[in-house]
């Protein structure tokens, strides 16, 4: 697998966005196949194709929007499709090329590790092995560890051999920030909205996967005298604000809501807020039935799948630093400063540049979805579409009920938008784009007037 991955991409000469697109292309299409067979699906009768490729994608995308309803559709089988596709869509193919690789103790290229350089976010070409080495291994004990405490807890209310797999499965689908579940009859973890083991152990996996791998590696080597860099810094703190932001608004908009938190017991109230303000970022999973929500926390809860996760980690979104970089170069602005500072530390102009190129990228996109779905789903509420757009983009998969009833048009447009998603929006667009040369010559400035 190695091996062919090295010649395809020394063959065909392409850039590593390009390259990363078809590779998920290839599994989008081997687990579309793979989803078709009788033996997926437990009347023995295969999905259709849209249906098919809109699983296909979400699971490889970990996106977690579903079309039909996991549990009570496939087989086992089906069921393991997805937890591969999840898995390899989540840590990506490169990564386990390159750790298959050092199983068979061959040497790696310089062109697989460009590509897992790229994957992964990296600035340099040092420590790539390591880092694979490390993003596996914590990627295995996470999960692990998941497995148990949810296998334990399951125990008693679904036999061990059971709850064993229950936490398997929910565990690769929180880490990979998937959102699938099979409790059955769409439910997600309505069931346990007041289980702080259930609660706790689903949201810690998602925020560990979603983080990034650069952050969780840069604490761990704290420990060993190193200081934390300054994206480890912006990460954990705008995700502290993020997940305390989004837990208080929750508690606030639906405290009186008998549809959703209205009805329980106090501390049920703060533990369903805080399982609801870190869930968009990007899981995918509810324990408050979401179209009950007020058009507040409906709000909330679309701003926090746009912004998403951490880079390098399996989350989606524009990225909890992106939106760092413009709040700091918003308040420059404002304050009349020419340079963006944060922590004492001047960031330089192009990374600024990018995080308004991608924004303003992504709202350019949301917002033509929006208007393609409006048309494909003709009575559709305007907040339905949004939600089901934003939630698809930012790879999340939480719904208010609309993607159940999509038209097949709808479900490719859907389909499009996670693959989109989880690739990048600017990643798809220098895959699309032509190589631009660098000249000397610079054309005359002159000002226009904005504002």
């Amino acid at each position: 697998m190695a091996t062919r991955s090295r010649k395809l991409y020394h063959r065909i000469k392409i850039n590593p966005p390009q390259f990363f697109a078809l590779g998920f292309l290839v599994l989008i299409a081997l687990g579309t196949f793979l989803l078709m067979l009788p033996m997926a699906t437990a009347d023995r009768h295969h999905l259709s194709f849209i249906d098919a490729l809109f699983e296909a994608t979400s699971a490889v995308c970990v996106t977690g929007l579903v079309v039909v309803d996991t549990q009570t559709t496939f087989t086992l089988f089906g069921q393991i499709v997805l937890l591969c596709l999840i898995q390899i869509g989540g840590l990506g193919f490169m990564t386990l090329t390159v750790f298959i690789a050092m199983l068979l103790r061959r040497n790696i290229s310089f062109e697989e590790r460009h590509l897992v350089k790229e994957s992964l976010n990296q600035s340099s070409y040092e420590g790539i092995v390591r880092m694979v080495r490390f993003v596996l291994l914590f990627t295995v004990f996470c999960e692990m560890i998941g497995t148990l405490i949810l296998g334990l807890h399951w125990g008693s209310e679904f036999g061990y051999s059971k709850s064993f797999y229950y936490g398997l499965f929910h565990s690769i689908s929180a880490f990979n920030n998937a959102g699938f579940d099979i409790m059955g009859d769409f439910s997600s973890m309505t069931a346990y909205v007041g289980d702080p083991i259930v609660n706790f152990t689903l949201t810690i996996l998602l925020i560990l996967g979603g983080i990034g791998f650069i952050v969780v590696a840069d604490v761990i080597q704290k420990k060993k005298g190193k200081r934390l860099t300054l994206h480890t810094k912006v990460v954990l703190w705008m995700s502290a604000v993020l997940v305390a932001g989004g837990t208080l608004l929750i508690f606030l908009l639906e405290y009186g809501n008998p549809a959703t938190i209205g009805h329980l017991a106090w501390n049920d109230k703060l533990l369903a807020s805080y399982f609801h303000g870190v869930v968009p970022r990007t899981a995918g999973f509810n324990s408050l039935n979401t179209a009950d929500l007020t058009l507040g926390s409906q709000l909330v809860t679309m701003a926090l799948m746009f912004i998403g996760g951490g880079t390098g980690g399996t989350a989606g979104g524009i990225k909890v630093t992106t939106f760092a970089i413009l709040l700091f170069a918003v308040w420059a602005l404002i304050k009349g400063k020419q340079e963006v500072n944060i922590r004492n530390r001047r960031i330089p102009g192009d990374l600024v540049f990018r995080a308004f190129s991608i924004t303003t990228y992504s709202v350019l996109l949301v917002s033509l979805f929006v208007f393609l779905l409006s048309i494909t789903e003709k009575g559709a509420a305007l907040n339905y579409i949004a939600f089901e757009v934003l939630s698809a983009f930012g790879t999340v998969g939480m719904t208010l009920g609309l993607t159940p009833d999509l038209s097949e048009p709808g479900k490719i447009l859907l389909s499009l938008l996670m693959f989109m998603g989880r690739v990048g929006p600017i990643t798809i667009a220098f895959a699309l784009a032509f190589r631009i040369r660098k000249t000397a010559v610079r054309n005359p400035e002159e000002r226009i007037i904005i504002g």
